[in-house]
């Protein structure tokens, strides 16, 4: 197999807070999400394309002082 470096790469970073969650993307934040999950997920579809026109990809997902999800953490455990 030959390994061929790729020059292009496509960068997606998720910014907000609580019910305000977007992927930023070429430096342009895209629309607002209710939760940090629903914008990984739309980052992930973004990212999908990248991959497939050839992209190396990075998705940045930010962690301390957030909930997992960015939205309250109820307490229920299903």
């Amino acid at each position: 197999m030959q390994n061929q470096a790729s020059s292009r790469s496509a960068h997606y970073r998720l910014r907000g807070s609580a019910g305000q969650w977007r992927v930023e993307g070429d430096g342009e934040a895209g629309m607002a999400y209710a939760s940090k999950e629903a914008a990984f997920e739309a980052a992930v579809a973004a990212a999908s394309n990248a991959i497939r026109d050839g992209y190396d990809v990075t998705i940045t997902v930010p962690g301390a002082g957030e909930t997992m999800l960015g939205v309250e953490d109820t307490g229920h455990r299903t």
